[in-house]
């Protein structure tokens, strides 16, 4: 019965896909309200099998749609709305977990993971920060698991105990903070897809030039400050040559250069936002590479086999985190439409308070919410609706996006609650709070001090 389950559940979640992709080329309109279904479908399958605190994301949903229900003559299209939103991270997730899943078994990507990892202590963070960034764009969150597991293994092989703490720490946090470094400008980054579908008006294209001057602050700021608190050892670490050489990172480079070649190809050819171009293109750049990976040995029946493991076994198997984030969605888009009326009755009015003001708020709102518990997609879906629209703010729609996917790396950095943070603690063997609140409580408090500044500087001086 499981197993069948899983199946179903496989099969619905490729059908939420296939039509999220639909909308988005503007192909098979008349399909497109059965999604709601279908997605309700999926969250009911994975109700029954994920843990009680899944369950109780489900539960909100559910009881914000009943208060909607008492409460809202319009219940049924902001519902509606609600799936879609949900519908639509499930499809974003699912697109991307292709390519993890091919590059994960890539050789040449092991080789360099390793190549990275055995670097020398003086040039360990900044290869760990430059190559953890573009692990993270074809890995996601896999790259902390494939870095992270490399980096543990070499700090395990340092028999002396000072100095394997130390080297632990620091490639932990360097691998961390690449990741949360391509947050605010990579197309393939939720941040990104979210926070340009909730602002109107709004591009990847726009705002990546500026999202790269975030993640360029938020990695060399990690950079500086592991220089200058660079621990002082009691004894002299022996130094080993690390396998391979920096040629072994030109297949990653390469893999990278051709999809992000593909994605601003088709984002100037079409009109197509970036999330349906990455939806498609991603997989499709993962079937060839598994392809080529089995091109001695049937790739085309080793590919549908594994097509067929993925779809059937491997998405459901993600069921927590696709209930996390699905919930996340749709409790943002319905609650801030039933919390909206109540601040209005309490006299708050959003539009009196100072444009910069709400900017600066998104870059510390967003990671204060973390500690809470509070997913940023959930804050971002939640609170974005609630401010007054760009042109009301004399802001550029851009300068949004910058603070909001600014705060959203924070998080990612610092809340104990994180897929981020819980990986790096896994690996470190300690607390997920203590890798948030003491690991990168002075990253976290500096960063947004500046990135603060520059979300300004952005919005009104740029």
């Amino acid at each position: 019965m499981d197993s069948l389950a899983d199946k179903v559940a496989g099969l619905l979640l490729c059908a939420i896909a296939a039509l999220v992709v639909s909308k988005e080329w503007g192909i098979g309109d008349w399909m497109q309200s059965v999604k709601p279904v279908l997605t309700l479908a999926l969250i009911s399958i994975f109700f029954v099998k994920v843990r009680l605190s899944r369950k109780a994301f489900i539960a909100v949903a559910l009881l914000i749609s009943v208060a909607l229900y008492v409460t809202n003559s319009d219940w049924l299209e902001i519902v509606v709305r609600g799936l879609e939103t949900a519908a639509f991270i499930g499809a974003f997730f699912a697109a991307l977990s292709t390519l993890r899943k091919v590059a994960e078994t890539s050789p040449s990507i092991q080789r360099a993971g390793t190549f990275l990892a055995g670097q020398p202590p003086g040039r360990r963070y900044a290869a760990l920060t430059v190559g953890g960034q573009a692990f993270a764009l074809l890995l996601n969150y896999g790259s902390l698991q494939l870095l992270g597991a490399l980096a543990s293994a070499n700090a395990k092989a340092e028999p002396n105990e000072e100095i394997r703490r130390h080297r632990t720490r620091r490639m932990l946090l360097a691998i961390q903070r690449a990741f949360v470094s391509t947050l605010p400008w990579s197309p393939l980054s939720f941040a990104m897809a979210i926070t340009i579908s909730v602002i109107p008006g709004t591009s990847w294209a726009q705002a990546m030039v500026p999202g790269l001057v975030t993640s360029c602050l938020l990695a060399g700021i990690g950079w500086g400050l592991d220089t200058v608190f660079k621990p002082r050892l009691t004894v002299t670490p022996v130094r080993t040559k690390p396998e391979g050489t920096w040629a072994t990172m030109l297949p990653l480079a390469f893999l990278l250069l051709v999809l992000v070649i593909g994605v601003v190809s088709l984002n100037k050819l079409t009109n197509v936002r970036i999330v349906g171009i990455v939806a498609v293109l991603v997989p499709c750049f993962a079937l060839v590479w598994l392809l080529i990976q089995n091109w001695a040995e049937q790739p085309f029946i080793t590919a549908g086999s594994r097509l067929k493991t993925y779809a059937l076994q491997e998405l459901p198997g993600y069921r927590g985190e696709l209930t996390l984030l699905m919930m996340a969605g749709f409790i943002g888009t319905t609650g801030s439409q039933l919390f909206a009326p109540m601040i209005q009755s309490a006299g708050f009015e959003p539009s009196s308070i100072p444009a910069w003001i709400i900017l600066v708020s998104f870059v510390w709102i967003i990671p204060m919410a973390g500690q809470i518990g509070m997913n940023p997609i959930l804050a971002v879906t939640l609170i974005a609706p609630l401010i007054p629209g760009a042109s009301d703010l004399g802001l550029q729609p851009t300068a949004i996006v910058v603070a909001i996917t600014a705060g959203w790396a924070l998080s990612g950095a610092s809340s104990p609650f994180t897929a981020t943070t819980l990986l790096i603690g896994s690996f470190a063997g300690i607390s997920a709070h203590r890798v948030g609140l003491v690991w990168n409580g002075a990253y976290t408090l500096l960063c947004g001090c500046v990135l603060s500044l520059w979300v300004v500087i952005f919005a009104f001086v740029i």
